[in-house]
């Protein structure tokens, strides 16, 4: 798969931890669409970059990092067609991917470690959308964007 990942000053240091996972461990093609360095900066600027590649088939899926994973999650659902949700823990982690077909994540670097971190990414991209009747659930959020912003 090819993922998209980016965060703002305070999820710099985990992404940057993260990326070679992804692409070494993983074995996904990772694309850095920044910050690049620790000075601060608003973290609706790069949610809305990931949500951005992800909405417009650019890349499989997005993960982005800040300090709780919440305000990014909040920007990034903003675009048609993202479904993003916060995944500081593993439940969550999978929950949204099998039951809402999650395209976007966002993790927070003050709630989760290094470890955590690596195993919540492994779950997420690792885990396929069951269908059935969650598929249902999942075009009424579609459909709500359509009724939004058509």
């Amino acid at each position: 798969m090819k993922i998209v990942i980016a965060s703002d000053h305070g999820g710099f240091a985990l992404k940057e931890k993260l990326k070679p996972y992804i692409q070494g461990e993983l074995g996904h093609e990772c694309l850095d669409y920044g910050c690049y360095r620790e000075e601060a900066c608003d973290y609706p600027d790069y949610a809305f970059l990931v949500a951005e590649a992800v909405a417009n088939g650019l890349c499989d899926r997005g993960i982005m990092i800040d300090g709780a994973g919440i305000g990014s999650a909040i920007a990034a659902n903003k675009i048609p067609g993202v479904r993003a949700a916060v995944c500081n823990e593993i439940y969550t982690a999978r929950n949204s991917r099998a039951h809402n077909d999650a395209n976007l994540m966002t993790m927070g670097s003050m709630v989760v470690g290094l470890g955590l971190a690596k195993e919540i990414v492994r779950v997420w991209l690792s885990t396929e959308f069951a269908g059935e009747r969650h598929a249902r659930r999942v075009e009424k959020i579609v459909g709500l964007e359509r009724r939004l912003y058509s």
